[in-house]
């Protein structure tokens, strides 16, 4: 098996990293809320509105990562980057300052996909920098189209990789598997946008380009 099978089945890993990964968070909430309606049935309404949400989220999560594994297009509606930007977060935890410039920003997308992406921007950034704490800035352009900068003051990306950065299975990092950007550019282009690596003179910048929404939040 040739280097570019591996590394398609290595992303394909990924993708179904993620499924589990996200499956799992839904499940334990789904799990919890049935406890607690069978146990109070007379204030269950609340516990089945939270499972009724964690059960479309779960359907969402499986039919936008298979549709990734098929390189076909995501599933999207319109979403606030500010709340993208808030699930990614959570998934790094105090490793970095964050300073965000979004508001009011409404893209087209599938949130949990897009949210993977700047995830593992945002990691990136962290475990670079480490023991340093970055200050990871997040800013956006709304034309036509979107175009969120996200830019840090870390070590910067080394130039040896730079040209090669997306592909699979290339990775300065100890430890790193080289997939994190490969699956964001995946993703990206998935939603008909574009991902780079900016120049500067320090520090990483990334310029990713997404369609607006066409229509207001909680409308498809």
């Amino acid at each position: 098996m040739d280097d570019k099978a591996l590394a398609e089945l290595a992303a394909l890993g990924e993708i179904a990293g993620e499924i589990v990964h996200e499956l799992r968070n839904a499940l334990l909430v789904i799990s919890a809320s049935t406890y607690l309606a069978q146990k109070s049935p007379a204030d269950c309404a609340p516990h089945l509105q939270k499972i009724e949400r964690h059960t479309r989220i779960a359907q969402a999560v499986v039919d936008g990562m298979m549709a990734l594994a098929r390189n076909e297009a995501v599933a999207t509606e319109p979403t606030l980057l500010g709340d993208v930007l808030s699930a990614a977060r959570a998934g790094v935890g105090g490793e970095a300052n964050f300073v965000d410039d979004v508001e009011g920003c409404t893209l087209q997308a599938h949130p949990t996909l897009l949210s993977r992406v700047f995830r593992c921007l945002f990691e990136n950034s962290a475990q670079a920098s480490a023991p340093v704490v970055p200050t990871i800035r997040t800013c956006v352009e709304v034309g036509e189209r979107a175009v969120i900068t996200v830019s840090d003051d870390g070590p910067g990306v080394p130039a040896t990789i730079a040209d090669r950065l997306f592909e699979p299975l290339v990775t300065a990092r100890m430890g790193g598997t080289g997939l994190g950007l490969a699956l964001a550019r995946r993703i990206v282009t998935a939603h008909h946008g574009t991902i780079e690596l900016a120049g500067t003179k320090s520090g990483a910048t990334f310029r990713i380009t997404l369609p607006r929404a066409r229509s207001p939040v909680g409308y498809p």
